[in-house]
């Protein structure tokens, strides 16, 4: 199995079965071009679980702008979507607000949709939590800072990805956290973050190192530490970036060579 991007360029003129059998012939040639390692159907279960609760978290997302968006039309404006979403039964009961009989209907019915949502993610994080209490690898690594249940569920899904790449390093630029290199003329220029790879798994990284900083000055191990340090001189972003690959990279030693995290002791400094 290969990489449909990393084909795509040897397809000659325009698309059709033969080019395409002819490109994969051609990327299969590459020594550069690695193979994908199939998923297990356990895997791919998960995978898909994660894309149900991904899918209904953006719904819920929607349904909760358009009820604010609806309420805006009518002069009601509140702080907190939470709070905005829990008080509209008292909002469509209230008859000195001027809101018509539709209005009140639909915000009922908009609020009855979100509690199903509600409802569907609980059941979603349950089940994943479920699924990860007989999991010796993703209780390994929850003990990682800043990583939950639903970011390692994700990586014991993705852990193939993990296995293919010789070295940590590798592992942290596939998932597109290294920055990008613009270099000529012997002249190096480095930009941001490449964002290749899995774009769901960067992100919930990226979330993970977000925890960690909100928590910087309750903390004191070494990681908190160059990452409060790191915070003094580079804008928040780069921070949370540079430390999301610092996270890769403990992850796949635990996926790959199946150790524990073990943290650096407090006042020594880590790269």
């Amino acid at each position: 199995m290969l990489d449909p991007r990393r084909v795509r360029p040897y397809v000659a003129g325009n698309k059709h079965d033969f080019a395409d059998a002819q490109a994969i012939c051609e990327a299969a040639c590459r020594p550069a071009i690695r193979s994908i390692e199939p998923k297990t159907p356990e895997q791919l279960a998960l995978a898909s679980l994660h894309r149900i609760r991904d899918a209904r978290v953006a719904e819920r997302t929607a349904c909760i702008n358009q009820t604010h968006a609806f309420l805006l039309e009518f002069g009601i404006g509140m702080a907190g979507s939470k709070a905005m979403m829990g008080a509209l039964p008292e909002i469509a009961e209230d008859a000195d607000n001027g809101l018509p009989a539709t209005s009140r209907r639909m915000l009922m019915a908009q609020y009855e949709h979100y509690k199903y949502l509600c409802a569907r993610l609980d059941e979603l994080d349950r089940q994943i939590r479920d699924r990860l209490k007989n999991d010796e690898l993703a209780m390994r690594l929850q003990e990682v800072p800043g990583i939950g249940p639903v970011t390692a569920s994700v990586l014991c899904a993705e852990a193939t990805q993990a296995r293919q790449c010789a070295n940590s390093r590798e592992f942290a630029a596939s998932v597109g956290l290294t920055p990008r290199q613009h270099s000529t003329g012997g002249r190096s220029t480095m930009l941001g973050i490449t964002k290749r790879g899995d774009g769901n798994l960067r992100r919930l990284l990226v979330q993970c190192a977000r925890v960690l900083l909100m928590c910087k000055d309750k903390r004191e191990d070494a990681m908190v530490q160059w990452a409060r340090r790191l915070s003094a001189r580079r804008h928040t972003n780069v921070v949370a970036c540079a430390l999301a690959a610092k996270l890769a990279r403990i992850v796949w030693t635990i996926l790959v060579r199946g150790q524990r995290y073990r943290p650096h002791p407090i006042g020594v400094t880590t790269g």
